[in-house]
């Protein structure tokens, strides 16, 4: 007998603004571009990818393509997704001396 699988889908699970927050902060803790792209497109995903792709101001295939496992979003891109998420960036420093001061 084959095992039968379904496809799994992040987004299904992040339907709510806080999970979806705590989710791409955890991303921007990690530094990792890759992961940061990938929780920007579960959020994406989970909140309509054309609708969010209207308000940044990008196609939905753009996107879709940025936020791959291969995409660099542009910084304008990036910036474009958040805002058309409702959510805002913030910056501090990483621990003492961080900034070479």
């Amino acid at each position: 007998m084959a095992l039968k699988t379904t496809p799994f889908d992040a987004a299904e699970y992040f339907d709510d603004a806080e999970s979806q927050a705590e989710l791409l902060a955890d991303a921007f803790e990690t530094g990792d571009a890759t992961y940061i792209a990938h929780a920007l497109g579960v959020i994406a995903r989970a909140r309509g990818m054309t609708a969010v792709a209207k308000n940044a101001g990008v196609t939905r295939e753009a996107l879709y393509k940025a936020l791959s496992d291969k995409g660099d979003p542009r910084l304008s891109t990036l910036l474009g997704v958040t805002k058309a998420l409702g959510l805002q960036l913030d910056v501090k420093p990483i621990g003492p001396g961080s900034l070479g001061a």
